[in-house]
Order: C-alpha cells, then sequence, then structure tokens
C-alpha cells in the first residue's frame, strides 16, 4: 500500500466515495417519505399515498423516512459492495498498526532527516530501537526520494552530510551505518535539540 495518509486514503476507497454511504444509498433503492408545506393549504401535508405500498425505513440520524422501491437484486448488491468495503477498511487497519507503522506511522514527506536519540537506553533496549529503526528504513524509506540518519549522541553524528538520493543501495548502506554505532548513553538533553537544529538546516528537509 501507498504511504498516504487516512484522509487521501478515504478520498479514494472511503464510502461517500464510492456512492456507499446511507444517504447515497437510500437515494438509489427508494424515495424519501416527505411532508411538505403547502402554501395554498397553509399547512403541512403528508404524502401519504406510499403507506402500505412499499416497505419502509426510518433513519436514527434525523428520523426521516424512505419508501423501498428497489427490487431484491440490486438490495444484494449493496449488500456485496458494503461487504468488500468492510474488508478494504479491516486491510487497511491491519496495515496501520502492523510492522514500522506501529511505532511510526506512515510517513508522508518525500525527504526526511530521522533524528536517532536513544536517550538512557541500555545495550538491550539500544538493540530494539536499532530494529525499530531498521524496520522503517526497509519498510518506508525506501518508497521516499532523500533522506539523512543523524546521532544526538555526545558529538553529532551524520550518516550523510547532507540528506541523499532514496535507494536500494543507500537504505542497505544506512542499516549498516546504525548497526555498527557504538552504544554509549546520552548525557545531556541539549543534543536532541542540537540535532534537531542540524536536521532542519537540510534544505531539502521541508518539516
Amino acid at each position: 500500500q501507498s504511504l498516504v495518509s487516512s484522509s487521501k486514503w478515504l478520498q479514494r476507497y472511503g464510502l461517500k466515495r464510492n456512492k456507499l454511504s446511507l444517504s447515497q444509498i437510500l437515494s438509489q433503492i427508494g424515495f424519501q417519505h416527505r411532508k411538505d408545506y403547502v402554501t395554498t393549504l397553509g399547512k403541512p401535508v403528508a404524502s401519504r399515498y406510499a403507506d402500505g405500498l412499499f416497505p419502509q425505513y426510518r433513519r436514527a440520524q434525523d428520523d426521516s423516512v424512505y419508501n423501498l422501491t428497489a427490487k431484491k437484486e440490486l438490495i444484494l448488491h449493496f449488500v456485496d459492495c458494503l461487504m468488500g468495503a468492510i474488508e478494504l477498511y479491516k486491510q487497511r487497519m491491519e496495515w496501520l498498526t502492523s510492522e514500522s507503522r506501529q511505532i511510526f506511522g506512515v510517513i508522508q514527506e518525500r525527504c526526511i532527516v530521522i533524528v536517532l536519540d536513544f536517550g538512557t537506553a541500555d545495550s538491550a533496549e539500544f538493540d530494539l530501537c536499532r530494529d525499530a529503526l531498521s524496520m522503517v528504513l526497509v519498510e518506508q524509506v525506501i518508497q521516499i526520494s532523500r533522506f539523512n540518519l543523524i546521532w544526538a549522541a555526545q558529538d553529532l553524528v551524520k550518516w550523510q552530510q547532507k540528506s541523499t538520493p532514496v535507494s536500494a543501495h543507500t537504505v542497505k548502506a544506512a542499516v549498516m551505518w546504525l548497526w555498527k554505532l557504538d552504544h554509549m548513553t546520552a548525557v545531556s538533553h541539549t543534543h536532541s535539540a542540537e540535532a534537531l537544529l542540524e536536521a532542519m538546516g537540510d534544505e531539502a528537509v521541508s518539516s
């Protein structure tokens, strides 16, 4: 799946986009049972001609009533469409909550700098962090255009001086660099701020 936000994903696959929202379906399988104000009579008049002729559905949201006129085949068609939409939503949710997206969300920027701040992590935690970072590099960074890594250690350590184009080779090289880092405990919170300023200093990085 492409690295897009859920709002953009819904614009393409959402119920409204595919004419499967409740109001859209109701308009295709029946007509609203209206109570209109008749000017000549000076009072609201209900359209009662449909009473008893059709099955009716009352919307809980606004209490409006629809007379259902569609044949069974059309109803079953919409059932199939909605079941397909439910399955697609499930797949999206599973994708959003799996692998590197559990930790980092979905990376949508085309150029990023990842600042590595391991704080007071011990050796085991340090390796877990590197596992997670390796995962996001291989799964998500590989799909964008440029990236860099900066380690907020006692002295800032940069993988590259500037963000570099993404390729299978550069991602592999970044993962190897990551696993060659020596574990050390950060001694000052200012290192993180310095690393962030350094990351924002890269002209190619927009956010």
